[in-house]
């Protein structure tokens, strides 16, 4: 591998890091300003929206449910969005923001099947 081409890896990684860390504290500002300021919450989370597809990076699970994939506001249970849970036709939680009234839906089969495996174990 050529030096330059390592360099480059290098920046790339960088980059990617550097992208990650806003995308945190952009969300984390976004928590903390909500109460006072929801507009600007919502600014910060598209902002971060933005810095994570400018660096094709994942969206970090933590942040990933917690705003509106259809109107990108940042959703507070209780405040703006609706929280469910539904056993049937599988087992999900339904999220519903009530600024358009998007709802989403997000399987925890997964997280069923690791509290069995581990209550099956003591």
């Amino acid at each position: 591998m050529s030096k330059k081409r390592f360099i480059r890896q290098k920046e790339q990684r960088e980059k990617k890091r550097i992208a990650r860390e806003r995308v945190e504290t952009l969300f984390t500002l976004a928590e903390r300003v909500h109460p006072y300021d929801e507009s600007l919450a919502n600014r910060y989370v598209e902002i971060a929206l933005a810095v994570q597809q400018k660096a094709k990076i994942r969206m970090p699970r933590k942040w990933k449910r917690r705003y509106c994939k259809k109107c990108h506001s940042f959703l507070v249970p209780g405040k703006n969005a609706q929280v469910r849970l539904r056993s049937r036709p599988y087992p999900h939680v339904v999220i519903k923001c009530l600024n358009c009234g998007h709802i989403m839906r997000y399987p925890y089969l997964r997280e069923q099947k690791e509290r069995r495996k581990h209550h099956s174990s003591e």
